[in-house]
């Protein structure tokens, strides 16, 4: 329960926090509050998105130099980061026309549960 807690707390603090306006809606209308709230969940869920697949792709970097990965190395890791984000930096959008090459998102990394435990939520890295 409190790890559930935790995650949905991270979320929020990262959302509202990072995208926000610090929490403080500017507008009185309803339809206007609805429309900044889903578009801060909306553009939380893509950096989360982008964040977890750098993530990815520094697993697979790391696995290709040899180093091993288990999912209790993973567990600690968490998308929800602001320090990375340039609200107000420099984007470049020459590349928007560019089609993106297909994504592998397979992780080469065994997720399976360990037996013997009832209601265990952990897992273990199969020999």
């Amino acid at each position: 329960m409190t790890a559930a807690t935790n995650k949905a707390e991270s979320f929020n603090q990262f959302s509202v926090g990072g995208f926000g306006n610090g929490g403080a809606i500017a507008d009185n209308d309803p339809v206007e509050q609805e429309k900044t709230a889903k578009f801060n969940a909306l553009l939380s869920n893509a950096v989360i998105f982008h964040s977890a697949l750098d993530i990815a792709e520094i697993v697979r970097q790391l696995q290709a130099e040899g180093m091993e990965i288990h999912p209790e190395d993973l567990a600690q890791v968490s998308p929800c980061l602001t320090e990375h984000i340039r609200r107000f930096g420099e984007y470049s959008t020459h590349e928007l026309g560019d089609e993106p090459a297909a994504y592998d998102s397979r992780l080469d990394i065994n997720f399976t549960r360990r037996a013997g435990r009832p209601g265990d939520l952990g897992f273990s890295q199969a020999a």
